[in-house]
């Protein structure tokens, strides 16, 4: 056992919840022995000999732990003479503390409460609030700088989904990608307004960068901003389609209706998204014909990239099939992670921190993605992007 912990440093917290710390103790007694030899009351032998006991600390994964170390001293080196037992040195490296504190605080505790979910245990030392904040900054950046340089060169994306979140005063864009087996990755992020273009564009050229190849026609679902068109053609070129989010849209149109029209627009809106794209986007030029005059600009918003709205229709896909490809709810999904998990952050000192912590969020979301819903016709959208040109005719025009 002392030979694991010096070596590999193998998971001493379930070591302590097993055999506890009189365990820890002896095994540092044990490794002390490796050196130095038994102690021998009274008798000193061999150039190490052994000068006491002494308090120490040791990190576990969630905590750190005071516990009776043993201490080693070179014969005739004066106060600079002591030996380091391995044991106690390799239970001293807190590399993974930073990172399960950082986990503890994205599942929505905060610094003042962090002794609270920590396991109590006698003498157990505390950890204070300064050190959570430090021990978290220093695992998000890591967890940003992870995110900012993955690369891509063996994913093959099928499908990107643009969207963003706010997270106080800061707009946070964010590109999540499904491959052609239905695997999501959460690809990259920026931070800033959605409207301007050259955030969205900066977003799109950081995912060139790591090999999200451009020459390759994949579809794109965004949730109508402007910018994200126009970033899409520059960086990735026109012959890309792009879909906007059906339910970003029925929003956008309800916002300026009243309650009591709000059924009675939403309802006939569904039903034309069924349609050919010919006969849906007739019936909702209707529809914008009927609200014209009471409600100009609820017209106006229906009308609005409507070509967009009906692109999965024009590469002829079932719609009731293709759900996850006509709106951003995929994306959605981390952003209710982000969300859930920085609840608990009072305040944004700027856009560094805004980045860190939604970097982590969403890697810590990632883990429980699952294929997106319809994965198995993949496929087909595959085989209409390689084959059906005159969707982005229409939609161009």
């Amino acid at each position: 056992m002392v030979e694991l912990i010096e070596q590999s440093q193998v998971a001493v917290d379930e070591l302590i919840d097993v055999l506890g710390r009189a365990t820890i103790e002896a095994a540092l007694s044990l490794s002390a022995e490796g050196i130095a030899g038994p102690p021998h009351p009274g008798k000193r032998g061999g150039s190490v000999g052994w000068h006491g006991r002494e308090r120490g600390t040791i990190c576990l994964r969630e905590r750190k732990l005071r516990v009776e170390r043993p201490r080693l001293w070179k014969k005739g080196q004066g106060e600079e003479g002591e030996v380091p037992i391995p044991a106690y040195e390799a239970m001293r490296q807190d590399g993974e503390l930073g990172n399960w504190m950082l986990e503890i605080l994205l599942r929505g505790v905060s610094t003042r409460q962090y002794g609270q979910v920590i396991p109590e245990m006698a003498e157990t030392a505390g950890v204070s609030r300064s050190s959570v904040s430090r021990e978290a900054m220093e695992a998000s950046e890591e967890e940003l700088r992870r995110l900012c340089e993955r690369r891509f060169d063996d994913v093959d994306l099928l499908i990107i989904y643009l969207d963003g979140v706010i997270l106080g005063e800061h707009h946070v864009l964010v590109a999540v990608g499904a491959d052609t087996e239905g695997r999501k990755h959460v690809l990259g992020l920026a931070e800033g307004a959605s409207e301007k273009q050259g955030v969205a564009r900066g977003l799109m050229e950081d995912l060139v960068r790591r090999r999200v190849k451009a020459d390759r026609r994949r579809l794109f679902v965004i949730d109508g901003s402007k910018a994200f068109g126009a970033a899409i053609d520059a960086v990735f070129g026109n012959q890309n389609p792009v879909e906007r989010c059906r339910h970003n849209k029925i929003e956008n149109v309800m916002g300026y209706l009243p309650d009591p029209l709000k059924d009675d627009v939403k309802a006939p809106m569904r039903s034309a998204f069924q349609l050919t794209a010919r006969e849906g986007i007739a019936r909702v030029e209707k529809q914008a014909e009927w609200l014209e005059r009471e409600y100009p600009s609820a017209a106006a918003s229906l009308r609005e990239g409507l070509a967009e709205v009906f692109t999965i229709n024009r590469l002829g896909l079932s719609p009731t099939r293709a759900r996850c490809l006509v709106s951003t709810n995929i994306i959605e999904s981390p952003h209710s992670g982000v969300r859930l998990r920085t609840r608990r952050v009072c305040r944004w000192r700027d856009g560094k921190m805004v980045l860190r912590w939604a970097a982590a969020a969403l890697l810590m979301t990632e883990q429980s993605f699952r294929k997106i819903m319809g994965y198995r016709d993949l496929r087909m959208l595959k085989a209409a992007l390689e084959t059906n040109q005159s969707v982005l005719q229409e939609q161009v025009a």
